[in-house]
């Protein structure tokens, strides 16, 4: 009987720990289930993304404009259907901000190839090749290559705005005055990737 009382409360000292810790697990911010279109281009690496959307091998850009239709949201991300498949993006770098705030950074109503329409045909093929130029406006830089997150980028008005290739690889977008690109910064290989030939013409 002593045996079965131990073994009794050996176990409950396991499970009770488990409990409280499910107790105290905060609940899913609650969101609106916009749909629209995708913000900008951005690399899944198969059925999820990451805000810092790395350049990395095995991932594939999902085009800016792709239809979008938001799910559900969970603790650190939120679900869509994104050109009909499912996917996931995750706040992994941009946490200050609420997750409804975040979700709507990437799923916007006006669907971004139509305001794409007026820009200059060098613009247009940089912003779907996922390049930058010197001349493009900070929304050009967005569709582009996306939102900088916000632990390394408070403010999107700041004059420089820090992104990353994959964990070693940092390159740098510089705005002039007029909130255009005067330069982007990185080694090599992040330029070669990210910088377009030309230059945007006003």
């Amino acid at each position: 009987m002593l045996k079965r009382l131990a073994a009794a409360a050996l176990l409950a000292a396991t499970v009770v720990p488990v409990t409280v810790v499910h107790a105290q697990r905060p609940s899913p911010s609650p969101g609106p289930m916009v749909s629209g279109y995708l913000c900008c281009n951005m690399r899944t690496y198969g059925d999820s993304i990451s805000d810092i959307n790395y350049d990395e091998q095995g991932t594939r850009i999902v085009a800016v404009g792709t239809p979008a239709r938001i799910t559900s949201y969970d603790f650190r991300w939120f679900s869509l259907d994104l050109g009909g498949k499912p996917q996931r993006i995750k706040n992994d770098y941009s946490r200050n901000i609420t997750l409804p705030e975040f979700a709507q950074r990437y799923v916007v109503t006006t669907d971004p190839k139509q305001t794409m329409a007026a820009f200059a045909p060098a613009v247009r093929d940089a912003i779907l090749a996922a390049k930058v130029m010197p001349g493009m406006t900070r929304e050009q830089v967005l569709m582009a290559i996306a939102y900088p997150v916000t632990s390394e980028n408070p403010s999107l008005d700041a004059p420089i705005w820090r992104y990353w290739r994959d964990s070693w690889s940092e390159f740098q977008v510089h705005f002039d005055e007029k909130g255009l690109v005067k330069a982007v910064v990185g080694d090599p290989v992040a330029l070669s990737r990210v910088l377009a030939a030309s230059t945007a013409q006003p």
